[in-house]
């Protein structure tokens, strides 16, 4: 006997046997047999709205990290069945349209059905009369219920079984108008149309020159006005030039013949003294002359005095017009630095009190800078002391603040992009914590300059009065350490023509000429005031200049005295004003002084400042760059011979 027999026979059974004694309870024959505690253990299940074939490893790709990441968010909703209803709303306008067409198509029906009725009884009373009709019964239509519509989806009971889609749909349109023409064709008639043509096109044209010709006049003046300005401050130039004739002619013609009875002094010339109205009482806090246009210079005005801080200016003169500035730049935050691109001279780095570098294109019309750092792209966090630009024609200039960073930038298209080139610090020293954990204590930059040969190499002053020579190659040590002044390194600057040379000054009376292979200087010349700036001469390698804040101008002459300033001149009244900069003229015999209350004077040297030493038998000596470095190798290897000497003994 087969299973299934077996339990068609049992069903049979215990199917009989619930006939006989329906109270008595049946067991099937393949019931479990379970123990009392299996019976009373309790089995619960728990029901969730999770989809158990939902996938859980899915992976978006994250552009802010730049990889494929597991999502959370997994979507359990299984949707079974999906179907659009054909009800529409009555506020819409496709209903009303709808609507519309019913009603017009209902009143054509009932002015049919009228005219038909008219026309059946006018029949009537012809065919007999004084017979009285028997009015029909109108039979009432039963009355027709809508349509309910489903409460929850409001679609259309009617629509809810899935109908099969129309194979082939067509539509009606209104047909274009038509019209018959015809003519006769001769060679008149091609030629007529033509001449009508060709009149069209010409009263077109005419029309869009006069169109032409009215946008000329509603944007010329613009362009009117700038040739108006162009001519206006051509003019501007001219009257000047004329109300300061004799300081134009002082400028190209005077020489001081009595240059000539002194045998090792000079003197400086007064020429033109630049103010702007709006900048007054402001600091001179940077200047810089323009390699291509060289009678074209910049102005950044600020304040050093850190408790009066507040707005600041950029401003640009030209030696041609002395009475107002060529382009005006007003700041939120003073000027400290600033520095002119050699190549690409509208391009124009500038450092901010509040630790912005900007760059500012003098060819833009707005008065916003081009380029701007913020907090997000390194933005120092301390008044940036000095920005210049790299010796190589590349797009990228060096700056240096407080906060210890000599930070890289580089002009990108839409942003200034920066690198930590270096970060100054002291000594490592142990802090005072139970486990003596090394802390690395920054320190504050002041100044800086490149190189003018190697482009690597570079020099940073710094407040604590240290000189470091550092490599862009190297960031996180320098090549070398001068211990230079007892006070804050104002100013440092490597020498244009000898590779080796570079001065500094300071705040402790002193200016100092380093050569790079030692530790000591190798001239010291102390100036009995704090000194603000010093430069080297563009024409000479052993002529330099710094100004004091006593008022006063210094020129040396390394060839001509060693010890002494060959000229040392008061140029404002010490009592009222400082003088804070000065800076050479690439291609004339003129300087230009900054002082504390916004003044820019400009200083012709007279002919004993930038006279050529004799040769043999009263001949000049041979020039060029190479008898410049001759000259200034000579100075220090008569020092250097003089510093082993006493070392020997």
């Amino acid at each position: 006997m087969s299973k299934d027999q077996a339990a068609a026979k049992s069903y049979k059974t215990n199917k009989k046997k619930e006939e006989d004694d329906p109270g008595k309870l049946v067991k099937p024959a393949d019931q479990l047999d379970l123990t009392e505690t299996e019976l009373k253990e309790e089995i619960t299940r728990t029901l969730t709205a999770k989809n158990p074939h939902a996938p859980h490893n899915i992976a978006h790709y994250k552009f802010n990290d730049g990889a494929y990441k597991l999502t959370t968010e997994v979507n359990h909703m299984a949707v079974h069945f999906v179907l659009e209803g054909c009800l529409e709303h009555q506020d819409f306008d496709d209903s009303q349209s709808v609507t519309a067409t019913e009603e017009l198509t209902e009143d054509a029906t009932g002015e049919e059905g009228e005219e038909s009725e008219e026309e059946g009884s006018g029949d009537g009373e012809g065919e007999g009369e004084g017979v009285e009709e028997e009015e029909p019964v109108e039979e009432e239509a039963p009355n027709q219920e809508p349509k309910c519509t489903n409460q929850f989806n409001f679609i259309e009971r009617a629509s809810q079984s899935l109908n099969n889609q129309l194979q082939g749909r067509s539509c009606q349109t209104i047909p274009p108008p038509r019209c018959n023409y015809y003519a006769t064709a001769c060679p008149w008639n091609i030629y007529d149309a033509f001449m009508v043509e060709l009149r069209k096109r010409e009263q077109q044209k005419d029309k869009d020159s006069d169109k032409n010709k009215k946008m000329m006049l509603i944007e010329t003046p613009s362009d009117d006005i700038t040739q108006v300005s162009k001519s206006a401050k051509l003019l501007e130039r001219m009257v000047n030039q004329n109300t300061y004739n004799e300081v134009s002619q002082d400028f190209k013609y005077f020489e001081d013949a009595a240059d000539e009875f002194r045998e090792q002094e000079g003197t400086v010339l007064p020429l033109w003294k630049f103010q702007y109205n709006k900048a007054k009482m402001m600091c001179v806090t940077a200047l810089r002359w323009n390699f291509m246009y060289p009678d074209f210079f910049g102005v950044g005005l600020g304040s050093y005095d850190f408790s009066k801080q507040g707005r600041g200016m950029l401003l640009f003169y030209t030696l041609k017009n002395s009475t107002y500035p060529e382009y005006i730049f007003p700041t939120g935050s003073g000027v400290m630095s600033l520095d002119i691109h050699k190549r690409h001279s509208y391009l124009v780095a500038v450092g901010f009190y509040d630790g912005c570098v900007c760059v500012y294109n003098l060819k833009n019309k707005g008065q916003d800078p081009q380029y701007k750092s913020t907090v997000n792209n390194g933005k120092h966090t301390d008044p940036v002391w000095q920005v210049r630009w790299q010796n190589d024609n590349s797009l990228n200039f060096y700056s240096v603040s407080s906060d210890g960073r000599v930070v890289s930038w580089t002009l990108m298209k839409n942003e200034l992009g920066f690198t930590d080139a270096m970060r100054l610090a002291l000594d490592y020293t142990v802090s005072d914590g139970p486990e003596g954990i090394q802390d690395l204590t920054n320190a504050s930059g002041t100044s800086f300059d490149f190189h003018p040969q190697i482009d690597d190499v570079y020099i940073v002053g710094t407040q604590e009065g240290k000189i470091h020579k550092c490599s862009k190659n190297y960031s996180s040590q320098y090549l070398r350490t001068y211990e230079a002044h007892n006070m804050a390194v104002d100013m440092v600057r490597w020498n244009p023509y000898h590779s080796k040379v570079f001065i500094s000054c300071s705040s402790d009376w002193t200016v100092k000429i380093w050569d790079q292979d030692y530790s000591t200087p190798m001239f010291t010349f102390e100036l009995n005031a704090p000194v603000a700036d010093v430069v080297w001469a563009p024409y000479s390698s052993t002529v330099f200049s710094a100004v004091t804040t006593d008022g006063l101008v210094h020129v040396f002459d390394l060839v001509i005295n060693k010890y002494q300033a060959i000229c040392q001149q008061p140029v404002v009244n010490k009592k009222k004003s400082k003088l804070t900069h000065i800076e050479f003229n690439p291609a004339n015999p003129v300087v230009i002084v900054g002082d504390d209350r916004g003044f820019v004077i400009s200083l012709k040297l007279s002919p004993n400042l930038r006279k050529k030493p004799k040769g043999k038998k009263g001949r000049d000596l041979v020039e060029g760059p190479e008898a410049e470095v001759a000259k200034m190798e000579k100075l220090l290897s008569l020092l250097r011979d003089l510093d082993q000497r006493m070392s020997v003994k």
